[in-house]
């Protein structure tokens, strides 16, 4: 069995908590709401703006034994950059004021799976940063067009209110491709534990932060100037 299947097979319970957090659920029964799908935007604005500053902390901070890694993450680095503001351009499309989204505080659940990357990459092992590209880039690529569509034809929204999830659908497919093929060069056995355990935190971490949006509806529509009730 190579590393990338050892890694899907060990962490499926995590991806089981992630999937059954009950704002997903709701989403694919038709059961959601505009604010609901603005509160979502928000958390990932908030984590996706990390994307870019973490993986330069990673390949930073590779050895020179991991070379062939450092010049993946250089690719990553490329393919990630600005995709925040694609976040803030949906929220505008969806008739919020992008500038409050962008000035607003993370919801704690969100703070905390962005400093468990921050810890993982500063203090402990720059690898296990690649646990929260499998969550995040599987996720992806599973739901995201799907929650897209969903969302789309319950709500009537435009097309450009969803520039996030529908890119990275499809980016993430050959993402995941990707993570694979290095996944599976990684043979060290501390290395590829490391991978698992920290994959198995991420599920937990954002499976959280969706758990915390099913209490978050009521997110006033903005006008300029007024904030964005981010908790």
């Amino acid at each position: 069995m190579t590393f990338y299947s050892t890694l899907a097979e060990r962490t499926a319970e995590g991806r089981r908590h992630l999937l059954g957090a009950p704002i997903i659920v709701r989403c694919f029964s038709g059961d959601i709401t505009q604010d609901d799908y603005v509160s979502f935007l928000l958390q990932a604005y908030h984590h996706v703006k990390h994307t870019v500053p973490l993986l330069m902390g990673v390949g930073a901070r590779l050895p020179e034994s991991r070379e062939w890694l450092r010049a993946a993450v250089a690719e990553y680095i490329a393919e990630e950059a600005g995709h925040q503001e694609w976040v803030l351009d949906d929220i505008a499309a969806c008739g919020y004021d992008k500038e409050a989204a962008r000035r607003s505080q993370p919801h704690v659940s969100t703070e905390l799976m962005v400093a468990y990357a921050w810890d993982l990459v500063n203090r402990v092992n720059p690898l296990g940063f690649f646990g929260m590209v499998h969550v995040l880039e599987g996720t992806s690529v599973s739901i995201a067009s799907q929650a897209a569509d969903a969302i789309k034809a319950r709500l009537g929204l435009p097309q450009q209110a969803f520039s996030y999830l529908y890119s990275h659908g499809a980016l993430d497919q050959d993402h995941l491709k990707f993570f694979e093929g290095l996944m599976n060069r990684i043979t060290d056995p501390a290395e590829q534990e490391l991978i698992v355990h920290s994959a198995s935190v991420f599920y937990q971490l954002y499976g959280n932060i969706f758990r915390a949006l099913d209490g978050a509806h009521g997110l006033p529509r903005l006008s300029v100037g007024e904030p964005v009730h981010a908790n």
